[in-house]
């Protein structure tokens, strides 16, 4: 098991070295985004509209943040079951998507579409959204606001901690 550091901006660059169980320690932008979001993402997408942020080279986290503490840029953000979000994945990877970040695993319709986009999928660890939280400098809602813990947010992540869970190639922990 190796441990990789490395920026969100690197992501589609990198993803080929990536594998199954290597640590990244991840910097730079994410976009939380659940199954509302998701929902709301995928429609505009089928409409022709904008959508809350450029999906090209992007990295999801399936999170609903609590509220933010004081001296905290968010609260406890750990993830959600991405399973949840695997009716939506492959048309999002397919624009662009090349990271997801959530936990549990995913169907084969979706690591199907990440080996044919070069994606990867890392997991954070479940039930240590507290945690998490001291890895996130920034946040901001840019979406769906009346969606409350479930709005898109923007996060600024610093050494966020995470496992490759299946790589580029298909290849899955989970197997």
């Amino acid at each position: 098991m190796r441990e990789i550091r490395m920026t969100t901006d690197e992501l589609s660059s990198r993803a080929a070295e990536l594998s199954v169980g290597d640590r990244v320690l991840l910097s730079g932008t994410v976009y939380t985004s659940r199954d509302a979001a998701h929902k709301r993402i995928v429609a505009a997408m089928d409409a022709g509209e904008p959508l809350p942020y450029d999906l090209k080279g992007a990295a999801v986290y399936y999170a609903g943040p609590t509220a933010t503490k004081p001296g905290m840029a968010i609260g406890s953000c750990g993830p959600t079951t991405s399973g949840r979000m695997d009716v939506f994945a492959p048309k999002l990877l397919d624009a662009g998507l090349v990271c997801m970040i959530g936990k549990g695993p995913r169907n084969s319709s979706v690591v199907e579409a990440m080996v044919r986009n070069n994606a990867i999928y890392l997991c954070a660890l479940g039930g240590a959204g507290a945690l998490a939280c001291r890895c996130i400098t920034g946040c901001e809602v840019i979406a769906y606001e009346d969606l409350g813990c479930e709005s898109v947010k923007r996060l600024t992540v610093k050494d966020f901690p995470l496992v490759v869970a299946i790589d580029c190639r298909g290849n899955s922990i989970f197997e």
